[in-house]
This record gives structure tokens, sequence and C-alpha cells, in this order.
């Protein structure tokens, strides 16, 4: 009698097994089956198959990793910020992370929260050139070209080709040139108001 209740336990225990074995199977199916969605560009698609991965394992943290870029590359920022939240939940000491909520809070208008997460970014890896050229272009959008001009000076030390960072600077420099020379120019000099009208031309 005990012969046959063991044996039956272990069938059970097989059983279970087997169903484990074939739901992180799903599960990597699924996630894989994303990732393939995402790379061709078919976001929804892509999150579709991020759903079916949280459904089944809600602590996956890659899958809200990727289905926050998917949501960004469709244009739902509120969605990726939400799915970046998970992340640094569990992964707080990921620079890159911080980095990508940032841009999603710059991209809805939030500069100072984007400042705010490209400053941890920083904080976690100080040579990263992307965060400082965004938190640069936060700057900028606040009106702190001083703030920004210093930003993309660091981006560029840290990358010397980096030429969206040139760019960058080269628009800020313009802008405090312009905000110069319009104060001079209501101040009564014709050579600033030349200046002026050649920038805004």
């Amino acid at each position: 009698m005990r012969k046959s209740k063991i044996i039956l336990l272990l069938s059970s225990m097989f059983i279970a097994f087997t169903a484990l074995i074939a739901e992180g199977a799903d599960i990597t199916v699924y996630f894989n089956r994303g990732n393939s969605y995402f790379n061709d560009g078919k976001y929804d698609r892509a999150i579709r198959e991020y759903d079916m991965v949280i459904s089944e394992d809600p602590n996956f943290t890659d899958a809200y990793y990727n289905r926050g870029l998917a949501y960004y590359r469709k244009g739902n920022y509120d969605e990726a910020i939400s799915d970046f939240n998970k992340v640094i939940a569990t992964e707080p000491k990921d620079a890159e992370i911080y980095h990508l909520r940032g841009l999603a809070y710059y991209k809805n208008g939030n500069y100072n929260k984007t400042i705010e997460d490209e400053s941890k970014a920083i904080t976690i890896n100080p040579n990263f050139a992307d965060a400082y050229h965004n938190r640069g272009i936060a700057y900028a959008k606040k009106g702190q070209h001083d703030e920004a001009i210093e930003d993309y000076n660091k981006a560029i030390s840290i990358r010397p080709n980096y030429m969206e960072a040139y760019f960058s600077r080269g628009v800020a420099y313009t802008r405090k040139a312009s905000s110069d020379f319009k104060k001079a120019c209501e101040m009564g000099m014709q050579y600033a108001c030349d200046n002026l009208k050649q920038l805004s031309e």
C-alpha cells in the first residue's frame, strides 16, 4: 500500500515538474517572439507578447524593460515610464534605465524629472555621455543655457566624436548670444540689433 502511494506521489511530482518546465518554455517563447516583433518594428505585437510573459511571471524584469521600450517607440510615454518604474524598483543601480525614463519624461515635457533622472544616471555612471547630453537639452528647454553648455562640454569630453552634442552646444551658444544681443539692443546699441536680426533670419 505504501509503495503504491509513493509511486502516485512521484507521478504527481513528475507531472507538476513537467508543467513547470512547459510554463517556463512558454514564457521564453513569448519573450523571444516579443523581441522578434520589437526588432521588426511591430511594437503592438511585441507588447502583446510581453503582456503574456508578465501575466505568467510578474517578476520578469526584462519583459517590463522591453515593453517599456516598445511603448516609448510608440509614443506612449506614460506607459513607458510605468514599466521603467518597475525595472528601477528591482534594479536601482542601472544607469541606463534612469536614462531611458529621463528620455520619456523629456518627451512628456517634464524637464525637471528629466534632469533628476539623468543626474541619477550620471551618479551611477559618471562617464555616461548620453545622460549628460540629454540633461543638457532639458536645461536648454528651461532656458538654463550655461548649465546646458556645461553638460554638452562634458559629453564631448567623454565622446569627442559626439556630433549631436556639438550641434546642441552650437544651438545653446546661439540662443545665449541672442539673449545678450537683445539686451544690448534694448540699451540702444544698433550693432547688437543688427546681429540679433541676422540670428533671427
